[in-house]
């Protein structure tokens, strides 16, 4: 998980929410990392955990990730979720909870319907302070920042 949040500084450099994900083998080997990249790339499907996914499908040249472990720096969405569940992932860590689009147990529990055809093992909650204070540290510099844009703004105005 200190990976992780090491790949969150990354996108908190470009101005992108502070979200990292690692996907390991069952040997510790990293498969693949991401960080978010939305903002840059004009890319809504460009979070941590589909970059991740996606450099690691191309690494092992597979889509299906079998015997992996996904870290995240937060809880996912309901996208991320599904390419989750799709890559077949056998277990999830994360670390913030994320109470408004949290797809693993906060907003919606995606992977307690018993009709889905892959089982992920989850654990939530690992360096849970650390990843949301980081969250929420990026959230209150962008809100000052966009204080103090308007306050410029207006200050062109006279």
């Amino acid at each position: 998980m200190r990976y992780a949040l090491s790949l969150a500084d990354k996108a908190e450099c470009l101005g992108e929410i502070p979200v990292g994900a690692v996907l390991v083998d069952s040997e510790g080997n990293i498969l693949g990392e991401g960080w978010n990249f939305s903002i840059t790339e004009n890319d809504p499907t460009a979070h941590a955990e589909i970059v991740a996914l996606r450099n690691a499908a191309k690494k092992v040249q597979n889509y299906r990730l079998l015997n992996t472990t996904l870290y995240v720096t937060l809880e996912p969405c309901t996208m991320c979720a599904g390419a989750i569940l799709h890559s077949r992932i056998q277990r999830l860590v994360f670390g913030a909870s994320d109470y408004k689009t949290g797809a693993v147990g906060s907003r919606f529990h995606f992977f307690d319907d018993y009709q889905m055809n892959h089982k992920v093992e989850i654990t939530g909650g690992i360096l849970a302070q650390e990843c949301s204070e980081k969250l929420s540290a990026f959230f209150k510099k962008r809100r000052q920042q966009k204080k103090q844009e308007k306050i410029n703004s207006s200050k062109d105005l006279y």
